[in-house]
């Protein structure tokens, strides 16, 4: 936390990602994640954002309960469908976050991350070198075999220990950056914020991105069914956002080839789980849950290339036009 007469170090934005498969948000998995926050050590002084949209629930309380955080209501999101399906609006909360930021350093964070307790102090270190983004790991906290499919699928690349220094990539689940590095790339993140446009960006500029020790743990309420619906909305918004930028003829082709992503993706979990050696036993007592969320990305990203939309309006879903996708020119 930080006084009131402080100029602060580090802001921290926290998107709340629970709509996802629901289309309206909860602070369910944000309490733990705002008091990890509040129990620093060697803390700097430290701002922390909570942008949301104007219908999520449980704000009032959180608001007495940490005085010291600044909830940002946002009255309307350009990508946001009430009562349905999507991601694309987290993108837009973070943009609005890192716009009401005033440190030098902005750090991203969702809202199920629970933070090592030095996780602010390493980033600060790691900031005073010449990189422009540091990244940290990306650890799973429950150890259920649920959540390790759903961790598998999404951050196996970041379980520590990563090499220190250079990277390519970071994710915006743990990712810091200078301000003097986003301030000029305003126009790219200034709508919504996408990783990878805006690390790809800051490498173009001949500036770098760093992994630090910077740890996060991954602590979500998960069930079977929002987890398979979650994979769907998140493949299904990659293949769109790919058919964007690719012509009809190759689209065509990551269509056919969507059903094979299952096995690749389960090959690829498969050899960073061993060379990684930390969490082998976990990895096989997940795989039959992760082979099926693969197999649920992969019709969710086979439809994104067939639509090139990512999930459709609930008037849509009424009309059925969901059920059988037709390719959109």
């Amino acid at each position: 936390m930080m006084p009131e007469s402080s100029v602060p170090v580090l802001s921290v934005v926290v998107v709340i990602v629970s709509d996802t498969t629901t289309g309206r948000a909860d602070t369910s998995h944000l309490r733990p994640c705002l008091r990890s926050l509040g129990q620093q050590k060697e803390a700097p002084a430290m701002e922390m954002i909570v942008p949301y949209y104007k219908g999520t629930s449980g704000i009032a309380i959180l608001r007495q309960e940490f005085p010291h955080v600044r909830f940002h209501c946002v009255d309307k999101l350009s990508h946001f469908i009430p009562g349905g399906k999507g991601r694309e609006h987290h993108d837009e909360l973070r943009a609005r976050g890192i716009a009401q930021s005033t440190a030098a350093i902005i750090a991203l964070l969702e809202d199920h991350a629970i933070v090592d307790s030095g996780w602010s102090a390493a980033l600060v270190k790691a900031h005073r070198g010449e990189y422009a983004g540091i990244g940290g790991p990306i650890e799973n906290g429950v150890d259920k075999a649920l959540n390790w499919a759903v961790y598998f699928c999404d951050f196996a690349r970041y379980q520590g220990p990563l090499p220190e220094g250079e990277t390519l990539f970071a994710s915006d689940a743990n990712v810091s950056y200078k301000r003097t590095a986003l301030e000029p790339l305003r126009g790219i993140w200034g709508e919504v914020f996408r990783e990878p446009e805006v690390n790809g960006a800051i490498q173009r500029q001949g500036q770098k991105l760093a992994f630090a020790p910077a740890i996060v743990y991954q602590h979500r309420q998960l069930q079977l069914s929002t987890a398979l619906s979650e994979r769907y909305v998140w493949g299904r918004s990659y293949g769109a956002t790919r058919s964007q930028m690719v012509g009809l003829p190759r689209r065509l082709v990551l269509a056919a080839l969507s059903p094979l992503l299952p096995a690749l993706m389960l090959l690829r979990m498969s050899f960073t789980a061993l060379r990684k050696r930390r969490s082998i036993g976990a990895f096989l007592r997940a795989l039959p849950l992760t082979g099926i969320l693969a197999a649920s990305w992969a019709w969710g990203e086979f439809c994104g290339y067939v639509t090139g939309r990512p999930c459709p309006l609930p008037a849509e879903k009424k009309r059925g036009e969901d059920r059988a996708p037709k390719l959109a020119q």
